[in-house]
């Protein structure tokens, strides 16, 4: 079975090697054709429920998730529902009906939009594609480290990665730990008011935050999922927090450096390595995953530039 997701460049990154005077690797999975990482766990998750001949996928998702599991159905020719909030903005919705998939507008938060989600999947042969939280797609996104591992014999010491719902971490640390890198940490970046992750680590378990405050709304999860929050238990997993602020300072020299737009919620990841944290003191070949997202745009960046007076 081939996959849906493409194999993404890993290229260096020259400016932020020279400053901080360590060999910094980029991990492109925003080139991927939904735009984000999501499309390798979505779609390997998608695949496999249309081998067991699923005919109708649900996705309740007001953005990346949504329009990854869009681009699985369209490949796959299989109807697709994506289910999103009302808040979720109508430049996004018509992106994902671009591509095929049937929109639906319920409930004013995404947890209302998943409950009609769950409603739609009780017909026959209609299958639940959850953002993050399913073994298929922790399976899926850690093919992210399989190719790194192939791209860079040398090796990378340390792993930079977006967290939000836990799917792409959870993916990463198994995608370690099956390449026999079980001993390479995993730097986990949220932004503040959306850091359930952090949240966890400090409770000792997942806790669900009480709203979700940061413009980094791709990782908009109030709750981490169990798995991810599991993996730090069992490999070196360190968090790290931005302000919005820095994610978006990352995302403005990203593009000019790297001539590419991605979301604030990859900026974060970019972030530990543009503000030189602590965090990545110790390391001197880090990966960093550079997760993309399709709610971005050069109006949006500049936007947010001048909201934060950057």
């Amino acid at each position: 079975m081939t996959a849906l997701h493409v194999n993404t460049p890993l290229l260096a990154h020259a400016p932020l090697s020279r400053a901080l005077g360590k060999q910094v690797w980029l991990k492109l999975d925003n080139l991927q054709p939904s735009g984000s990482f999501k499309l390798r766990g979505i779609g390997n998750l998608c695949q496999n429920a249309h081998a067991k001949g699923a005919t109708h996928f649900v996705c309740p998702s007001g953005g990346n998730a949504g329009f990854a599991a869009a681009v699985a159905g369209a490949a796959l020719k299989v109807r697709t529902t994506i289910v999103v909030p009302q808040t979720t903005p109508e430049s996004v919705r018509e992106k994902i009906r671009a591509i095929g998939a049937e929109v639906l507008v319920h409930g004013a938060i995404w947890d209302e939009a998943n409950q009609e989600a769950l409603r739609l999947c009780e017909q026959p042969q209609a299958v639940y594609i959850p953002p993050f939280d399913h073994p298929d797609i922790w399976d899926g996104n850690g093919s992210v480290i399989d190719e790194a591992a192939q791209q860079l014999p040398d090796g990378f010491d340390v792993v930079i990665c977006a967290v939000g719902g836990g799917g792409l971490l959870a993916g990463v640390v198994q995608g370690l730990q099956r390449n026999g890198l079980q001993n390479v940490p995993v730097i986990a970046a949220e932004t503040e008011g959306v850091a359930s992750y952090a949240a966890a680590l400090q409770a000792d378990e997942p806790v669900t935050l009480p709203a979700i405050t940061s413009i980094a709304n791709s990782l908009g999860s109030k709750r981490v999922a169990q798995q991810a929050f599991d993996w730090s238990k069992r490999h070196d997993i360190r968090s790290a927090v931005v302000s919005d602020a820095q994610a978006v300072d990352a995302c403005l020299h990203f593009a000019d450096d790297m001539r590419l737009l991605v979301e604030p919620a990859c900026g974060a990841a970019l972030a530990v390595a543009y503000q030189n944290l602590p965090v990545l003191a110790s390391f001197q070949r880090p990966l960093m995953i550079v997760c993309g997202g399709i709610g971005v745009d050069v109006g949006k960046l500049a936007a947010w530039k001048t909201q934060f007076a950057l």
